[in-house]
């Protein structure tokens, strides 16, 4: 009886390891479309950010964010303290979020762009990001 018990847990353990390992593999690449990336950068962040390196507008240039610390992209934008203190880097996961409500996702920084709640939308835009070197 007992034995069958812990067979039954070690089975459980290891599919929940399963489960939440999937998750992690799937997000360590953008699997967005950059094409479409590049519509919603242009329809929704082109009004405030450029893409040309240190041409910043109401925000900094987007140019090689992907992968850099939260903060530091563009030398000449003046970040507010709360981004380059959020210990963030730009990889898909923290985009993901970051860009779902981005005032939620680090309070009291200058952006007052509300997110995009499409994941799809989301998942587009980071792949594009992920293409500006």
């Amino acid at each position: 009886m007992r034995l069958r018990y812990v067979a039954q847990m070690a089975s459980l353990v290891v599919g929940l390891g399963l489960f939440v390992a999937q998750p992690t593999l799937a997000q360590s690449a953008p699997a967005g479309d950059p094409v479409a990336g590049k519509q919603v950068f242009e329809t929704k962040c082109a009004v405030c950010h450029s893409l040309t390196p240190g041409r910043k507008s109401v925000g900094p240039s987007l140019i090689g964010v992907f992968g850099k610390p939260a903060g530091t992209n563009d030398p000449t934008y003046s970040y507010s303290d709360e981004m380059k203190n959020s210990g963030k880097t730009w990889d898909a996961p923290t985009l993901d979020v970051y860009l779902t409500n981005p005032r939620a996702d680090i309070h009291g920084m200058k952006m007052l762009f509300v997110g995009l709640p499409d994941a799809t939308d989301r998942a587009n835009l980071i792949a594009f990001l992920a293409t500006l070197k």
